[in-house]
């Protein structure tokens, strides 16, 4: 039984901790070789067809590309049994297995490719869809360096390996809010921030640098460390579901049909942060205009 009432059947605190100490050895591998790239003519390619207006918006560098493989043969070798969903490759080594490491190999690659200093590589392990370990490597910290969040289910947020306590500020009136979309005459609690990156918004929450941060439709690979990360710092996260919002307590596979649901197919709004912060948060987006929001669109 862990901290939050879930059961994880046959899981111990040393096979947390173990892969706790793996995601870290992961997001850090990732992380040199995204410094390791910088400055570097990056060959960049962007998914979808081009008559498509998603797709410029959507970049992937041959960055992105080898990070994800030098994760997933480091994972083959440690874990071979355990289940990879990664943003870069569609290959499912595991598929039905309990454990699965969700990998964004650079979150945030517009940014990456621009220069912007607001990027991270996501490590997330999910146990039946709950989930249980992240670690985020992030190229800015509260450090004001590169550096790694991590925790599991049950044990302390961590920074490169030390024990990370929110120090916050009484003097400071408004704190900062990760928010994505906000309307011209809507009045918002906190001042609002945009990075560009899923992961180091969650991260940061965690760390306590935002009070809380709003995502519309992220992938499971954006946001399943930063969970892991936010619920070890002790915050809230809640998802809007068939009945509104709801604590979000594991990610489930969905699809048009049975025989297309998957976990990768996930996308559901998500806020995360302090609690009294997300419930202001989710006071500003009901369920029901927030489900016309989402249609809005093309």
């Amino acid at each position: 039984m862990t901290d939050s009432g879930v059961v994880l059947e046959g899981v111990t605190g040393e096979t947390l901790r173990d892969i706790e100490v793996l995601a870290v050895e992961l997001s850090r591998l990732a992380g040199a070789e995204i410094v390791n790239s910088l400055g570097k003519l990056l060959a960049v390619r962007y998914k979808g067809k081009p008559e498509q207006e998603q797709h410029w918006k959507d970049p992937v560098s041959k960055v992105d590309n080898r990070v994800e493989q030098l994760i997933r043969t480091r994972l083959a070798e440690r874990f071979p049994g355990h289940d990879i969903l990664g943003e870069e490759s569609e290959e499912r080594p595991g598929r039905g297995h309990d454990f699965i490491w969700a990998i964004d190999p650079i979150d945030g690659t517009t940014n990456f490719i621009n220069g912007f200093p607001a990027f991270a590589a996501s490590i997330g392990v999910l146990y039946r869809g709950h989930p249980i370990a992240g670690a985020l490597w992030c190229a800015s910290t509260h450090a004001l360096r590169p550096g790694v969040y991590h925790a599991h289910r049950g044990g302390l947020l961590h920074f490169d390996d030390e024990p990370l306590k929110q120090n916050q500020n009484p003097a400071v009136v408004r704190r900062l809010a990760g928010e994505p979309t906000l309307a011209r005459d809507q009045v918002h609690p906190f001042e609002v921030r945009k990075t560009g990156s899923a992961a180091i918004e969650c991260a940061f929450v965690a760390a306590g640098l935002l009070r809380v941060a709003r995502f519309e439709r992220p992938n499971v690979w954006d946001v399943a460390g930063g969970i892991a990360l936010v619920q070890a710092a002790g915050g809230s996260v809640v998802t809007r579901g068939g009945d509104g919002w709801m604590p979000l307590e594991a990610f489930s596979a969905t699809g048009e049909s049975a025989d297309e649901e998957d976990i990768r197919n996930w996308h559901q709004p998500v806020i995360l942060g302090e609690r009294g912060s997300v419930a202001l948060v989710q006071a500003m987006h009901p369920a029901a205009a927030y489900r016309t929001d989402l249609h809005a669109g093309p």
